[in-house]
């Protein structure tokens, strides 16, 4: 299935009128109950007329035909939104929670949870209107629904490195998938001064498929070189001192250099965008459900 980036006008939601067309995500999940918890999120949203976009497993597979059986959905919307979002669900009858204040909520039916998403769990990612505006358009069963933007994807998947989840080769798969429909320029400036994350995900990529390094354009190439060789000659003077930015790509992987070596968080203010409070909060939620999972896998 090729993948078509057509853009629409924006809608008030995240759910465009049933005679736009589009072409259909892969259905991912066989369990007829999540789809009818699904549905009838999505129909709860378009009556309250929030806005918010698809990613995670179904964006994954719409754009590039890999697809995971899954039983929680991820939507996406402004941190201005999110609040309203969060209300309109819970007069739906959802149980609702601020997991993360910092990024993340959930929305819960028995075993079946929907992530609402408004920012990145190291803070970098917050999500703004150009997530709206560069929205891909597809039909998930009845309904045509906004897609987060393959940019984005990639944005928020790249400071994902933890030792039990890795999203590169999800960015390895858009690439593949997306790179003609890919902003690069966009996708650079989403990056910022953390450019050499989106190098070193582009170096992957041209490890595991040698000869479509030319999916990533020439330009591209030379720009990150040109910057690398420029942060090479950076006298050690203008560096920041004891500075470990580990914890922007891993949460748990580098509390050591943290607690122990003195080094500064990356994450914290005002080099980053976290407080205390919200670090410790989500390493204490993190924590406890990095447990829950290890006892699941000792006793399956």
């Amino acid at each position: 299935m090729a993948m078509s980036r057509t853009h629409h006008s924006r809608s008030s939601s995240g759910i465009l009128p049933p005679q736009e067309t589009a072409q259909t995500v892969p259905e991912l999940s066989s369990i007829a109950s999540f789809r009818h918890f699904y549905l009838h999120i999505l129909e709860a949203l378009r009556r309250s007329g929030s806005r918010f976009l698809i990613g995670g497993s179904y964006a994954l597979a719409a754009y590039t035909e890999i697809a995971r059986t899954t039983k929680d959905i991820d939507l996406f919307v402004t941190p201005e939104e999110f609040g309203g979002i969060m209300a309109a669900l819970s007069q739906a009858g959802y149980e609702t929670e601020r997991t993360f204040p910092h990024w993340l909520g959930k929305v819960r039916l028995g075993e079946f949870f929907v992530d609402v998403i408004f920012s990145s769990g190291n803070g970098l990612c917050d999500v703004d209107e150009d997530w709206f505006i560069h929205a891909s358009h597809w039909k998930l069963d009845e309904h045509v629904v906004e897609l987060v933007p393959p940019e984005e994807m990639i944005w928020t998947k790249a400071f994902v490195m933890e030792r039990e989840r890795y999203d590169g080769t999800d960015i390895i798969h858009l690439i593949h998938a997306c790179w003609k429909q890919i902003d690069w320029q966009r996708l650079i400036r989403r990056f910022g001064t953390y450019w050499e994350v989106l190098f070193s995900h582009l170096q992957l990529f041209a490890f595991v498929y040698p000869e479509e390094r030319h999916k990533v354009p020439q330009w591209v190439w030379q720009t990150l070189m040109k910057r690398l060789e420029q942060r090479l000659m950076t006298p050690p003077s203008s560096i920041e001192k004891r500075l470990c930015r580990g914890p922007l790509i891993s949460w748990n992987q580098f509390m050591v250099p943290i607690q122990s070596w003195g080094y500064k968080d990356a994450r914290l203010m005002p080099l980053g965008n976290l407080n205390q409070k919200h670090i410790e909060e989500f390493t204490e939620t993190m924590h406890h459900e990095t447990l829950l999972n290890s006892q699941w896998w000792v006793k399956s």
